[in-house]
């Protein structure tokens, strides 16, 4: 069985999977100067993937797949699948297998990290002591922090993540909805499931809401104008998962009219409209730039830990496979998760 490694693969991460893998196993990685896990070329990776039974990797050349004629599995470390090109691999009879879960602690704790940065107004009072100023009046409304407790949640998508998000709101003492396609699974900590058939009726009555649910056909552009204008004007709004979840131009208007209290995201709309358009990552209306919403780029999995677990459950689906296990990770090409 031949592995190829779709990064500059250190010694260590390469022997790594020689040692877990069956004797004879070759394991391979393009060689060049290392700068990041996503920067390999077609041109170094093709001579593997030739004749490579499976790929293991965080990014893949375009083109690659195709090269590609031997492979039956393709390990993504990523837990999001929406990039890969699943109508491909069906056809090709590959199977796929993420690492969904290996960085859900480090990002439900940065979604809780932005309901509280949000609810508490901490950026815009940073800012005040920097310059050494107390708002006044102190219970103002420009001012006022919003409260966790007794309050309303909805976790959109309790998957992984969502379900640590609805864990850690409970330790606020806060009502957890959730809204999922398998609503007849019981959930820790979610006090009652919906379907996505029953989301404005919940956004109507939730003071927070989190987006944790991948992009997916039925998913994408989820959050619009009739979902906005069905949530409370004081409620907040967070993504964690994908920025396509959310429309923004109906998002921009909901935020700069009072229609929408806040917004915080680790994620950013994605454009691509063909050649001709230039290929964009960030809002286009400046919506990060507002007083009322706060950011990171991309951030929530870049913790501690994370890193060597994306690497170590990578590892474990190519051993499944190689020993004719049942994948504990597989994807569903045709749910796309």
């Amino acid at each position: 069985m031949k592995v190829l490694c779709l990064w500059y693969a250190t010694e260590e991460e390469i022997s790594s999977i020689k040692r877990a893998m069956p004797k004879g196993t070759e394991v391979v990685a393009p060689k060049g100067e290392y700068f990041s896990r996503f920067e390999s070329t077609y041109s170094e990776l093709e001579r593997h993937a030739v004749d490579a039974d499976a790929m293991i990797g965080w990014s893949i050349p375009k083109g690659l797949l195709e090269a590609a004629k031997n492979l039956k599995i393709l390990c993504w470390q990523h837990a999001g699948c929406d990039d890969l090109d699943l109508k491909l691999l069906k056809q090709r009879n590959v199977k796929v297998a993420n690492i969904r879960g290996a960085n859900a602690v480090a990002v439900a704790e940065h979604a809780m990290m932005f309901v509280l940065a949000l609810a508490k107004q901490t950026l815009v009072k940073h800012k005040l002591a920097l310059d050494v100023h107390k708002p006044f009046p102190t219970y103002g409304d420009d001012h006022r922090s919003a409260m966790l407790d007794g309050r309303t949640i909805a976790v959109i998508g309790v998957g992984s993540i969502g379900s640590r998000i609805a864990k850690y709101a409970k330790g606020f003492d806060m009502h957890v909805l959730g809204v999922r396609r398998n609503t007849g699974e019981a959930v820790p900590h979610v006090d009652s499931m919906h379907g996505l058939d029953e989301l404005h009726a919940v956004l109507s009555r939730s003071d927070y809401v989190v987006l944790a649910l991948p992009v997916t056909d039925e998913t994408f552009h989820v959050i619009g104008k009739a979902e906005l204008a069905a949530m409370k004007p004081s409620a907040f709004l967070v993504n964690v998962s994908r920025g396509n979840l959310v429309q923004e131009k109906p998002l921009y208007e909901a935020l700069t009219s009072g229609r929408l209290r806040g917004f915080a995201a680790d994620v950013w709309p994605n454009y691509t409209y063909g050649r001709s358009f230039p290929h964009s990552t960030m809002p286009r209306l400046q919506i990060h730039r507002l007083p009322n919403v706060t950011g990171s780029f991309d951030q929530a999995a870049n913790a501690d830990d994370v890193l060597e677990r994306d690497i170590e459950w990578g590892i474990q689906n190519l051993v499944e496979f190689a020993n004719e296990k049942p994948l504990t990770r597989g994807i569903n090409l045709d749910l796309g998760y």
